[in-house]
């Protein structure tokens, strides 16, 4: 059992550590209102293979008072060779209420459904503590832990030898409990240039999920930018015959707003 947390575990040990040298300056107000952003990028390759690779995200934030809802949604879509090759979509919502200038508490919703996983769908229901770590111009550091319910329905997937598939067979859902770990953290380069990481790991018995997000933001203006980012996304339990490890690479064109 202890083998199975270890990743999350150790995530919470270094949101530990970092308490420990954060900043005390005080941390500035938050901005009211909505702002949000949303990305999208295409790749389409002709010649000894063709492919074609899709990726789009949206992020939507409102502050009000001491509350902030925010929802992210993401969506990934390739062929090669005229067969799907990926497709994946989800979406995370989270309520945050500032409980001081620091600190704060959270619900958040999860839901996945990934075609080539081996899960019909996995979703989480969460809620836990979080904490601003550093809230200076150039790094910003945000963490949290939480626990919560997690539900998965794993399947069969059967392809033909030119590998599309042919078949997909549910198997019985199962639910357990999970515990949740969160880093989120941003360094500005300067007033174009941005680095930005999202780390997280929800674990429970059978299988611990973890998603490194991480992205090279340079603006073209004020609304415009272009992100080049680097995903991990990792089941250490995933069904028979499946990989554990699946990466990408993007390049997406990104417009931003705020209220």
């Amino acid at each position: 059992m202890h083998r199975k947390w270890g990743p999350a575990a150790g995530l919470v040990a270094s949101l530990a550590v970092s308490l420990a040298w954060a900043d005390d300056t005080p941390a500035p107000p938050t901005p009211q209102g909505w702002n949000g952003k949303g990305e999208i990028g295409y790749v389409m390759a002709r010649g000894n293979t063709d492919s074609d690779t899709g990726n789009a995200k949206v992020d939507l934030a409102n502050v009000d008072g001491d509350w902030k809802n925010s929802l992210h949604l993401e969506g990934l879509y390739a062929t090669s060779a005229g067969i799907t090759s990926a497709e994946r979509w989800a979406a995370l919502f989270q309520s945050n209420y500032q409980i001081s200038p620091r600190a704060f508490g959270f619900g958040a919703l999860r839901y996945q459904d990934d075609e080539f996983s081996g899960f019909q769908y996995q979703a989480s229901v969460t809620t836990g503590v979080g904490y601003h770590f550093i809230t200076t111009v150039s790094d910003q550091l945000t963490g949290q832990v939480g626990a919560g319910y997690r539900q998965l329905r794993p399947e069969l997937i059967i392809k033909d030898p030119d590998g599309e598939v042919t078949q997909r067979i549910p198997e019985a859902s199962s639910g357990n409990a999970v515990g949740t770990a969160e880093v989120d953290y941003a360094h500005v380069f300067n007033a174009s240039t941005k680095l930005t990481e999202k780390l997280a790991v929800e674990s429970g018995p059978g299988n611990t999920s973890l998603e490194d997000d991480v992205a090279l933001v340079v603006n073209m203006s004020k609304t415009l930018a272009l992100s080049v980012g680097y995903s991990f996304k990792e089941n250490t339990e995933p069904p028979v015959g499946l990989k554990k490890v699946d990466t990408l690479v993007t390049l997406n064109l990104v417009y931003s707003f705020k209220q």
